[in-house]
């Protein structure tokens, strides 16, 4: 995540609340995006160490546990960036053209010059930042799907080129003769499909041969397989695990004016918002404009408070809230008012634990290098591992 200093609502039940959940699942590494940040925020340096730790402390504060999963900050590593590099010798301009975001961001942020290789890049840093935990999954929401097809595209094309090795088509053949005939003959039809359509269910037939060679050939080993599944997906050796996206729920919460929630335009309301200001920036909230007067019904489903009873309010509240709203059986303010009771009650915890690391930042910067620390092992081994595919290891 980008450190964007503290959080609000929109961050927690967009990304945070999921983030929570799968730690007790996976094996998961969450780090803050600070290189990320400059892509597009090169010059705000001043604010840019404030940033990170207000945003550590609040995923701290919504459940994410540093003893089961491993938070890091993205610049203490420069493995990511050198990972980045070696990678970019590699990967074709065009794929990084057109990655929908690239041009998207480029009409939103006018007012920013983002005619910089870093910008253009950042997709390809993204890529860097999954392979080198040769993660497995990547939790995104929809519009970052495509992030994760340039991922898997990129590591499949590092495989292709480096995953080989001097002599792999003899060592394949000689793996392959060590299989019956009509194994054989099966696991290249399927690997033939496969390079023509690249269907899931060749690769999955042909997979399942090697797995059965793995039971049936004496001393065969899980190198062997491997390199059988490198060969039928026309790579070699899977240096770079191609991630799969994790499609979790999203819940989109909309800012106080019915917008999209942005600390930019100022309608947010933050994870750590004290209650009085919480029951401020609600009651002044947009609401459904048919309702000029207390007696004009209205329609929830044109009001952004709706969204937030659909989160927040049981059945019945949200029963009582709409049929009032219809009926103009109840004002505007009424219907806040079940919203701003929540939302208090959700934050309670959140600022109770903030607190002691508010009071005590040292701590916080010890989560961190613990985690930079434990993040730091993982990426070094995969950074000797590329080293030596592409011929570093001198």
């Amino acid at each position: 995540m980008r450190p964007t200093g503290a959080l609000h609502l929109g961050h927690y039940h967009g990304a945070l609340k999921n983030w929570v959940r799968l730690q007790d699942d996976y094996d998961c590494y969450y780090f803050v995006a600070d290189w990320h940040a400059l892509t597009t925020h090169y010059e705000e340096r001043e604010v840019m160490e404030r940033y990170v730790y207000d945003m550590v402390v609040d995923w701290i504060a919504a459940g994410l546990d540093p003893e089961r999963c491993t938070l890091f900050i993205q610049s203490r590593l420069p493995e990511h960036a050198e990972l980045f590099t070696l990678l970019a010798m590699g990967t074709p301009l065009g794929w990084l053209e057109r990655v929908p975001t690239y041009k998207d961001q480029i009409e939103k942020l006018k007012d920013r010059d983002l005619a910089t290789y870093g910008f253009l890049g950042y997709p390809l840093l993204q890529a860097a930042d999954i392979l080198i935990y040769k993660a497995a999954y990547v939790p995104v929401g929809g519009d970052q799907s495509a992030h994760v097809e340039l991922t898997r595209e990129v590591a499949r094309r590092f495989n292709h080129l480096y995953g080989r090795g001097a002599g792999f088509e003899r060592r394949v053949e000689a793996l392959l003769e060590r299989l019956s005939k009509d194994d054989r003959r099966y696991y290249e039809r399927q690997r033939k499909a496969y390079g023509e359509a690249g269907g899931a269910e060749a690769l999955a037939k042909g997979e399942a041969v090697v797995a059965r060679a793995a039971a049936a050939v004496d001393g065969w080993t899980e190198a062997d397989a491997e390199m059988l599944r490198g060969h039928l997906r026309g790579s070699g050796r899977t240096l770079l695990p191609e991630p799969q996206a994790l499609h979790t729920e999203v819940t989109t919460l909309p800012g106080l004016d019915g917008g999209k929630m942005s600390k930019s335009v100022g309608n947010t309301i933050l994870m750590r918002d004290e209650p009085a200001e919480v029951a401020r920036k609600i009651r002044g909230m947009t609401t459904d404009p048919a309702r000029v007067r207390r007696t004009d019904p209205g329609e929830p489903e044109r009001c952004p408070v709706w969204q937030f009873h659909k989160v927040y309010s049981d059945a019945a509240t949200q029963d009582w809230a709409a049929n009032g709203c219809r009926s103009a059986g109840i004002g505007c303010l009424d219907c806040k008012q079940p919203v701003i009771d929540a939302v208090v009650r959700e934050q309670a915890p959140w600022r109770e634990r903030a607190e002691a690391y508010l009071a005590n930042p040292k701590q916080v910067h010890w989560i961190v290098e613990m985690g930079t620390e434990r993040a730091r092992t993982v990426a070094r081994q995969t950074m000797k591992d590329v080293r030596s595919a592409m011929g570093l290891a001198y």
